[in-house]
């Protein structure tokens, strides 16, 4: 069995989308108004690990598309880039969606979509841990298509015969309509009271779109 080392040293990986449709069915925040620097220092400090590092990794809008989110995601990337955070972004791919409504009716809108961006976290994950780079990978998402991650770190973990964690951090609350971390992780609920306390003093949004 691995000895469990007495430092646990920490990379953070954020899904800025997941986390933010996570925080609004929790909380009813409509935008995303997190700090990822403090929700995993706040974590970390928590469960006594080390944080060494911070990723992060969201799909943005084009311009042309949807000028708020990339207006807001632009400002504010640029600013985690500013405080050491590593920033990973992809530009949403759209499609038309045709949805039933009640009436009967057909409706078709434009949609955008994410691509590539839990594989990207999956692949960085990974690769961090073959490299030794961390003994606990610390997901600020609840996408399950990560579960395939967690469990080829197990197998990392058993070739390298040492100890690594896995764990999933998210909103949770009585509004929240999930509240099950990543299968196979450690799951980490952050409460109203944890979250308020990471609050960005900044706002990216565009000025006058602000309430």
């Amino acid at each position: 069995m691995p000895a469990e080392p007495a430092a646990k040293h920490t990379v953070a990986f954020f899904d800025g989308q997941n986390l933010f449709h996570a925080a609004r069915g929790a909380f009813g925040y409509s935008w995303p108004n997190y700090n990822p620097v403090a929700l995993a220092r706040s974590v970390c400090a928590d469960k006594g690990w080390h944080l060494i590092a911070v990723r992060f990794y969201t799909g943005i809008p084009d311009a042309a598309d949807n000028a708020f989110w990339h207006h807001f995601w632009t400002h504010k990337l640029a600013m985690l880039g500013r405080q050491n955070v590593h920033v990973y972004s992809r530009s949403l791919r759209y499609r038309n969606k045709r949805v039933r409504l009640p009436d009967g009716t057909a409706h078709t809108f434009l949609t955008g979509e994410e691509k590539g961006v839990d594989v990207r976290i999956a692949l960085d994950v990974i690769r961090m841990a073959h490299r030794r780079a961390y003994d606990v990978a610390l997901v600020f998402s609840q996408d399950q298509d990560l579960s395939e991650a967690a469990k080829e770190i197990r197998e990392i973990a058993y070739e390298q015969n040492r100890w690594i964690k896995v764990a999933s951090a998210f909103p949770v609350s009585p509004a929240a309509g999930n509240r099950r971390g990543i299968n196979g992780t450690d799951w980490i609920p952050m409460r109203r009271g944890t979250y308020d306390t990471c609050l960005d003093p900044r706002d990216y949004r565009p000025k006058g779109s602000r309430r």
